[in-house]
């Protein structure tokens, strides 16, 4: 099990390289962590943009011109359907978001002529570093899906223990968040964790452990799981933090780099290759960490013929 990112960042230099398109490279700090990346091992890579913009992000990071292939690209619209068409003809296994909107990229990945669908839901995994766990954190969906249905969390956690298994946990604990750990039918989020819970023991999903409703404390500390007498598996040691919609990720990740000193790194699972995907104000770091999420599950993925 792969427990901080740099056992993650060490391992995925041991793999060998990867290549992907950056989408909207005249985003400094994704360049600079593609080039960290590049130096490692880990990728090579197309920068696609406005080439004016690149050639000077470029020179002012001392990168010479021939380290990468700069594509021009004069729109976001073109730029995210060449990156996607990278992947979709074999010349990349990877996507990464640079200063593109999100919608603008996902159109193209979506797109039915060239795209990367694969008949699974898109959604955001992250994986957080905190200073206070021995461990890398996993919570989804603080990314994608606004307010997900039953339905919805189901592929959602299917997606989010697929990551956690190829980072080397084999059966991922997912606690399903709510304000409460107890089932309230005043709280729809109750009764939606429950199901959850009732499914995964039911062999309905598969591959993990899950358990819910489970409040934030007894997810993550055991003592607060034994104060409140929550007895399971997954109660003070949980793997995935499945979130109740986009809000309460969005928040709780943030919240870890910005109250608790910690590192994220993301990305959008369920496509035909992954996509690359953190905030614009992340540091080159968390966005050199995030290449290196989506390059160990881009070489699963090519490994086992999905690529």
């Amino acid at each position: 099990m792969i427990k901080n990112f740099e056992e993650l960042s060490s391992i995925t230099r041991s793999l060998g390289k990867i290549t992907l398109g950056l989408v909207g490279a005249e985003d400094i700090e994704a360049i600079k962590a593609v080039k960290n990346a590049k130096d490692n091992g880990i990728v090579d890579a197309y920068l696609i943009g406005k080439r004016e913009m690149l050639e000077k992000n470029m020179e002012i990071l001392g990168i010479k011109p021939s380290e990468f292939e700069c594509i021009d690209a004069s729109t976001q619209k073109e730029a995210s359907e060449i990156g996607v068409k990278l992947v979709s003809g074999g010349k990349a296994q990877m996507i990464m978001k640079g200063l593109v909107k999100t919608s603008i990229l996902l159109k193209e990945v979506l797109n039915e002529e060239y795209g990367l669908r694969t008949g699974r839901i898109l959604s955001h995994v992250v994986a957080l570093q905190i200073p206070t766990l021995d461990r890398l954190l996993f919570l989804t969906d603080g990314g994608m899906i606004i307010k997900p249905t039953l339905e919805q969390k189901v592929k959602i956690i299917n997606n989010a223990v697929e990551v956690a298994r190829r980072l080397g946990i084999d059966k991922p604990k997912v606690a399903c968040l709510a304000a409460v750990e107890v089932i309230n039918p005043a709280i729809d989020d109750t009764i939606d964790c429950a199901i959850l819970a009732k499914m995964n023991a039911r062999g309905q999903i598969k591959g993990c452990v899950v358990d819910g409703p489970l409040a934030l404390d007894n997810a993550l500390s055991e003592r607060a799981a034994k104060i409140k007498k929550i007895s399971s598996p997954v109660a003070g040691n949980a793997d995935i933090l499945v979130v109740p919609d986009i809000t309460s990720g969005n928040l709780l990740g943030k919240s870890v780099v910005y109250f608790a000193d910690g590192v994220i790194a993301g990305i959008v699972v369920g496509a035909k290759a992954p996509i690359v995907m953190v905030s614009r104000a992340d540091t080159a770091k968390s966005k050199y960490y995030s290449l290196c999420l989506g390059a160990i599950f881009a070489h699963k993925s090519k490994k086992e013929g999905d690529l």
